[in-house]
């Protein structure tokens, strides 16, 4: 009778883990390993290799069957405590002793089976108990900038969530607004056809009267000139003594003619007056109702306690809003900046100030920081507490200013390239306050307002068409 084989755990230990073998494929060398750790072995190299002899392999390797069934069998027998194949909670799973100690090279509790075997030679071996104590610590220290980060993720979340209800009603009253923008032009543009058309109807009645009265006249030109040669022709026709006695009268009426008939002036419709450049012209005419901002604000950059209108042209005071804090916005110094900034050549704009009694009015240096107390280039004149100043960030200057008489509007005249910001009174021709700066940025047009009641506006600009 043949003997029973005797196995150690070393005999199903993998070369890489030294563990148990789990799911093993076998190499073309002979050698065979745990499934995961043969590829984790070789994501790590370049080239796929044997772990144990290196020799090259190409193809991914087949599964060891037989070697798995004598693990699990092998398993089975060590840990006759444990039932239907599955671990016993506190139980090693391959010697089935209490698991009292726990290593901390592997991070993994063992039994003192375990801390005898190979696996865990010289390792630093703990109690279970100190060894979990220790280690709740250390993840309950790990777990505090985890849950940091979730606030994070959460506040972030938050905001891009009302970004997105924000965007929506963006959407929808900015389309509002554009289809009453073209409401206003499809109307224009069905009134300026309406009256084109009507002169063209008039000039057709007016024309086709004087020619049915042109045609009128020849009919009974006509007429009496066929009833003269009728008339005449039955003279000829008449006895020698008869003709002779009305040949006085005929001659007569065959002299008394009519003058020729005159042709009629500018008989048919002017149609290069109603079609020659009409699209041009109507255009031209529409500059009359169109208005032209040089300066347009952005509502993406406005504190939250200021109102824009419909038109981006206007900024009022009001109650806090709730709106996305964007990058682009200022949280805040209760700023509202142009949509388009300069960096080069010479612009103007007018701003409305009227009787509003807190105002600042100039530009800000595109790279300026939008949150907190911000920062970068920053030059204004302002209104504020019944004084006028001037101010400058960089370089950092204050200025008082004496003005005569209350200006209702500001012009704000800049030329990047020879670096002047000046401020003047356009109703009274006056000058305010000059910059002088070497510009390196782009510049935008800033506005600041502390009142409610009193909307500061961007006016227009003239409208011209010129054609060369």
């Amino acid at each position: 009778m043949a003997s029973k084989v005797s196995f150690s755990e070393e005999d199903f230990s993998c070369p890489v883990c030294h563990d148990i073998f789990k799911d093993p494929v076998l190499l073309s060398c002979s050698h065979s390993f745990c499934k995961d750790c043969l590829q984790e072995w070789w994501r790590e190299k370049e080239i796929k290799e044997c772990p144990v002899c290196r020799k090259r392999h190409s193809v991914d390797p087949p599964r060891n069957l037989a070697l798995k069934n004598l693990c699990e069998t092998f398993v089975q027998e060590r840990q006759p405590r444990a039932s239907t194949g599955s671990e016993v909670e506190g139980l090693c799973g391959l010697h089935a002793e209490k698991l009292k100690l726990f290593c901390l090279e592997c991070h993994e509790a063992v039994c003192v089976v375990c801390r005898d075997s190979k696996k865990h030679a010289n390792h630093r071996i703990s109690p279970i108990d100190e060894a979990a104590v220790d280690h709740k610590e250390k993840v309950q220290k790990s777990l505090k900038p985890l849950r940091e980060k979730l606030e994070v993720f959460n506040k972030v979340k938050t905001k891009c969530d009302q970004t997105a209800e924000h965007l929506k009603v963006q959407a929808q009253h900015t389309e509002t607004q554009m289809k009453d923008q073209f409401k206003k032009m499809h109307q224009f543009l069905e009134e300026e056809e309406k009256k084109r058309i009507a002169e063209l109807r008039e000039e057709e009645q007016q024309k086709s009267q004087r020619m049915k009265e042109k045609i009128e006249g020849l009919n009974r030109d006509i007429s009496t000139v066929s009833n003269n040669i009728r008339a005449t022709e039955e003279q000829l026709k008449a006895e020698h003594v008869s003709f002779l006695q009305n040949y006085k009268t005929t001659m007569e009426r065959v002299q008394r003619t009519l003058p020729d008939p005159q042709p009629v002036s500018g008989p048919l419709i002017d149609v290069t007056k109603h079609l020659g450049n009409l699209p041009f012209r109507v255009w031209n005419k529409m500059k009359d109702i169109i208005t032209y901002n040089p300066v347009i604000l952005d509502p993406n950059t406005a504190h939250p306690v200021y109102t824009l209108s419909d038109d981006l042209t206007s900024v009022r005071r009001g109650e806090r809003q709730l709106l996305p804090d964007n990058t682009e916005r200022f949280d805040n110094r209760r700023i509202v900046v142009g949509s388009e900034g300069f960096s080069s050549g010479t612009h103007s704009w007018d701003v409305e100030v009227r009787d509003n009694t807190e105002w600042k009015l100039g530009v800000l240096a595109e790279s300026c920081q939008r949150k907190g107390d911000g920062g970068g280039q920053d030059m204004f004149i302002q209104f504020f507490k019944g004084k006028y100043g001037a101010f400058s960030s960089t370089p950092k200057s204050g200025t008082v200013l004496s003005l005569k008489q209350k200006p209702q509007r500001i012009r704000v005249q800049l030329d990047w390239n020879r670096g002047t910001l000046s401020f003047s009174d356009p109703d009274t021709n006056t000058h305010i306050h000059t910059f002088t700066h070497t510009f390196t940025e782009t510049l935008i047009p800033r506005i600041w307002t502390g009142q409610s009641n009193m909307p500061l506006r961007m006016l227009p600009g003239k409208v011209s068409v010129t054609v060369e």
